[in-house]
């Protein structure tokens, strides 16, 4: 049992497509107040491979060992760059946990027969917006409507190469892992992350709450995470 004085240990967070670490705040809050070292990783969302790094960067910068933290398409990024060594545990908040030679895209291929369908704009540039009117529905349900819709209005642009990067050693095959499905989710169907879940061999908890339950119930995705980081 560590004492109340004793270093936690460090938790890096990893979001997902469409937005930025900022929603992490909550998490960091609590978990900073709890004594761990919390660092938040804004990666570009360009492509898998440059969110990887830019992972692996907030990594080599925090004192061992790291619980690594991903949210929706962040999960896809821990799942690569949750190999560095000084990674101890991986948490997924409503998230793909991809296995070897799977992508977002592959994952969403095959949705649950009445599962919700993500309101994706076709994709423009080379990116993808989700549509702003129905933002608050799919991803932000149990949000004030003003945080929703500043999220909405807030969209980070998420790249094609992104949702398309496929895993090539996942970390999970060689590291604990664990996994909170959001019940209310309308972007990843509940039974699709409880599949996830199940394969990769995570210990799971479920919480009610929507695809931003990360913003929306910061304390019960502390409370993961520190079951992670407890091992």
């Amino acid at each position: 049992m560590m004492s109340d004085s004793a270093p936690r240990g460090s938790v890096v967070l990893v979001h997902g497509g469409f937005v930025d670490g900022s929603g992490w705040q909550g998490v960091y809050e609590t978990l900073k107040a709890d004594g761990y070292t919390v660092a938040v990783v804004q990666n570009p969302t360009l492509s898998l491979e440059g969110d990887v790094a830019a992972t692996r960067q907030v990594i080599d910068a925090q004192p061992g060992p790291v619980t690594l933290v991903g949210h929706s398409y962040g999960g896809v990024v821990i799942t690569e760059a949750g190999n560095h060594r000084k990674v101890t545990a991986l948490a997924y908040i409503a998230a793909f946990a991809p296995d070897k030679g799977e992508s977002v895209n592959t994952l969403i291929a095959n949705p649950p027969p009445g599962a919700p369908v993500p309101p994706i704009l076709p994709p423009n540039e080379g990116f993808l917006f989700l549509d702003r009117d129905k933002f608050a529905g799919s991803f932000a349900g149990d949000l004030p409507p003003a945080q929703a819709g500043f999220m909405a209005d807030s969209q980070a642009p998420w790249g094609l190469e992104a949702a398309g990067g496929a895993v090539a050693t996942p970390a999970w095959r060689t590291k604990p892992a664990w996994y909170l499905v959001a019940t209310d989710d309308r972007m990843i169907p509940p039974p699709a992350q409880r599949a996830m879940a199940e394969r990769i061999g995570a210990q799971t908890v479920e919480v009610a709450g929507s695809h931003a339950i990360y913003v929306s119930q910061p304390a019960a995705v502390a409370n993961l995470i520190k079951q992670a980081a407890a091992g």
